[in-house]
């Protein structure tokens, strides 16, 4: 890992955060004896606290098998309003084997070289073992986007062809041009990290004003291809899987689908303590009651 690609990093990890949020982080992270919880998505760049706060809780421990992460939702008072929050939960460990791209997973990877907040640590070191993840996952991310990008270009239209490529790989339901919204909302952490991961990752680029050349060796192109050839393959396969596995697994998943029913819909779903414990055997139920709410109305 480069000093200046760290450095920048490890600036965009330390901001500032709602105490709210730095709050629900901490409160996430001690109880389940994490090292550090990552916070992400729309509301770290809004601010907001509406709708759901993203996190990751990064456990100690070694290398996972089997599917992770394991995924919860969580409510938390906050004066008279309510915090939500959805969980994704695995160990540092395994974490940063997927920044490495040692994984058939795409997901870590591509969601981390945008931005993230550290918004918590439990230990010393953590910080710098999350600060290396990030390194590595924009190691992974800039060498799959020169592979897939075009001979020369700029910055933005190497990131638009890695998000590009990843979409297709996996299970997503995203509007076309998403990767512009992305680069659009974060076009400030996009700019000059490109050449920053290059180098730390050892790739050589010519750079002409805002235009960059990649100059990628054929083999070295040949082989982050077959690399990407495979996860490709088994990229939508694997998210069905996590989705399959998430139905039956994710805690908190009918008070989480109650309340986007009622975020979108207006129809609250009133949870019984039987359909908290039995997510799926209440959806039958739940949804002949929202079709009679919305006739009503």
């Amino acid at each position: 890992m480069s000093g200046a690609l760290a450095a920048r990093l490890g600036a965009a990890l330390d901001r500032t955060l709602d105490p709210a949020v730095a709050a629900f982080a901490r409160e996430l992270g001690e109880a389940a004896g994490a090292r550090a919880v990552l916070f992400y998505g729309s509301n770290l760049r809004t601010g907001s606290l509406e709708g759901v706060l993203d996190f990751y809780v990064l456990l100690p421990g070694a290398r996972e098998t089997g599917l992770w992460p394991r995924v919860s939702y969580r409510e938390k008072a906050h004066g008279a309003e309510t915090l939500r929050a959805k969980i994704a939960t695995m160990t540092l460990t395994t974490f940063a084997e997927a920044a490495r791209g040692e994984t058939i997973d795409t997901t870590i990877w591509a969601r981390f070289v945008q931005p993230s907040a550290l918004a918590w640590t439990g230990d010393e070191r953590a910080a710098g073992e999350v600060t290396a993840s990030l390194a590595a996952a924009a190691d992974t991310a800039a060498r799959l986007a020169v592979a897939v990008g075009p001979e020369h270009g700029l910055e933005e239209d190497y990131w638009r062809a890695l998000f590009r490529a990843t979409y297709r790989a996996e299970l997503r339901f995203e509007q076309p041009g998403r990767e512009d919204t992305i680069i659009a909302a974060n076009r400030g952490h996009f700019e000059g990290l490109l050449p920053l991961a290059l180098v730390d990752a050892g790739i050589p680029f010519a750079q002409d004003g805002a235009t960059l050349t990649p100059r990628l060796d054929p083999g070295e192109r040949r082989r982050t291809l077959a690399w990407w050839r495979k996860r490709q393959r088994l990229g939508k396969a694997l998210n069905l899987v996590r989705l399959t596995r998430a139905t039956a697994t994710f805690d908190g998943a009918a008070r989480y689908a109650a309340w986007k029913i009622e975020r979108h819909t207006g129809v609250a779903i009133e949870l019984t303590p039987w359909r908290e414990r039995h997510p799926l055997l209440a959806a039958p139920g739940i949804a002949w009651r929202y079709w009679r709410a919305r006739r009503r109305a």
